[in-house]
């Protein structure tokens, strides 16, 4: 029974070859195909499919089973060999054929007389699976990739922290029946939020699942929407097909999203309901999507402040701060700084085929001295820099080329100048000091300096404070 299949040709598989000896059969089965803007050629027996694989290079071949010079089961392994599809097409009677045809490697058959239409929606299903595959096989290889010198170095107490709380939170992971709660992950810009989100990812029983970066800043206002939520054919100017959004596209892997406090507020509401109810809806659809995913936000702003002067949803912000984790900037971690300077001089080495190189007393006391304000990210890229640009193998201070005007106040103290408090000092007493103006109420006390509890907690630890 003939229908009316509406075709949209793939794009990556547009050659076919027909492979039948029936000629009339061969070239009916070929306009049809021409019609769905596929590039067709046919060939009668095996030795002349073998020369059009070469010149014609198929993406996909349609194979008869009974050839003039033999079986068609004898060129499957060659065309699974070369990565190429095929469907088989068998006659009654040959079933046989097909369950061998497919053990060997053929993706699909057909039994005889065959539907044209038929024919395009197998050949259309069967471009799915492939481009499923394909898609599969992409993000678990970026995964592997972006997994390659995943971690958070340092041997200070505030990185030891981190990496105890990030344990602790993946092991929510394992409880394969639940769905993990939603995580916070707070710092300034280049501590390295988004390696503590992929380390979350990596350390959970899902991680083979997708990991899917959105950064919330760089969506265009005019598509933030239909990029997060998806949308359906016509649902505005220009929506010529159904798309799925980046929430869908986490599955139940895990949704990062990155600067969250950027989302424009009209879509925090629907954002919250996703969070909720854990389903999506897609702009101009009525059908809604589970969200299984592990959802992971991080921010350099703070959002309580900003909820506090109506600029965040209050509602939305407790919603995705039921686990926070603070990233500590690199000022505030004790000598970390030289053990990630010599962990990016061996990333460089490596990557650009250099020797080996060391760093100069004066470079090591310049490093543990700078305040780094662009934290991990500036020190990966001046210290990326300082390497390929040496013509030594020692790197000095002023290959490293830091400005001077963030230099630690500690080391501007000389002999003969009335004595600075180092950082150390001066951020204990400002604790002390905001504590007794907050009658030691430690919330509004972080609140006041414009910190999250957990990173007041963590800092009167530090500076073994009670309260």
């Amino acid at each position: 029974m003939q229908t009316n299949t509406q075709w949209v040709n793939p794009v990556r598989r547009n050659k076919v070859l027909i492979v039948e000896d029936e000629t009339l059969f061969a070239r009916a089965v070929a306009k049809h195909l021409k019609k769905a803007d596929f590039d067709c050629e046919c060939a009668e027996n095996l030795m002349d499919s073998r020369l059009l694989i070469k010149q014609f290079q198929p993406d996909l071949v349609l194979l008869d089973m009974r050839l003039p010079d033999g079986n068609g089961l004898d060129l499957i392994a060659e065309l699974v060999d070369h990565n190429i599809k095929v469907i088989v097409m068998t006659a009654y009677g040959e079933v046989n054929d097909a369950v061998q045809a497919i053990k060997l490697g053929a993706d699909d058959y057909l039994k005889k007389p065959i539907d044209l239409d038929e024919l395009l929606l197998v050949i259309h299903k069967n471009e799915k699976v492939f481009e499923l595959q394909t898609s599969l096989d992409n993000s678990k290889q970026r995964n592997v990739n972006a997994s390659e010198g995943v971690a958070l170095l340092g041997d200070s107490p505030a990185m030891q922290s981190v990496r105890m709380q990030i344990e602790r939170i993946a092991q929510l992971g394992y409880l394969m029946e639940a769905i993990p709660p939603t995580v916070l992950i707070t710092g300034e810009t280049g501590t390295g939020k988004d390696v503590a989100a992929r380390l979350l990812h990596l350390s959970c029983a899902k991680t083979e699942k997708p990991f899917v970066h959105v950064d919330c800043a760089s969506l265009p206002t005019e598509l933030i929407e239909s990029e997060l939520f998806g949308h359906e054919k016509g649902a505005f100017t220009n929506a010529t097909t159904s798309r799925p959004g980046l929430i869908e596209a986490a599955e139940d892997g895990t949704l990062f999203l990155d600067e969250i406090g950027e989302i424009p507020l009209p879509l925090q509401a629907k954002l919250l309901n996703v969070l909720e109810r854990r389903k999506v809806r897609r702009l101009g659809s009525t059908k809604e999507y589970d969200v299984p995913a592990r959802i992971i936000a991080a921010t350099n702003r703070d959002l309580h402040a900003m909820s506090s002067d109506g600029r965040f949803r209050s509602d939305l912000y407790f919603r995705l701060n039921v686990i926070s984790l603070v990233i500590p900037p690199l000022r505030e971690r004790e000598r970390d700084a030289v053990q990630l300077a010599s962990h990016f001089m061996r990333i460089t080495e490596r990557r650009y085929g250099l020797n080996p190189h060391s760093f100069s007393m004066s470079a090591l006391e310049a490093m543990q001295a700078y305040r780094w304000p662009g934290n991990v990210r500036e020190l990966k890229h001046q210290i990326s820099r300082a390497v390929l640009l040496s013509n030594q193998a020692t790197i000095d201070a002023i290959d490293i080329n830091l400005p001077e005007n963030h230099i630690g106040l500690a080391t501007q103290q000389t002999a003969g100048v009335l004595p600075v408090p180092t950082l150390d000092v001066a951020e204990k007493r400002m604790l002390i000091a905001a504590l007794e103006i907050a009658h030691n109420n430690v919330s509004k006390a972080a609140r006041d300096l414009g910190i999250t509890r957990m990173t007041m907690r963590y800092r009167m630890e530090k500076h073994g404070i009670n309260g």
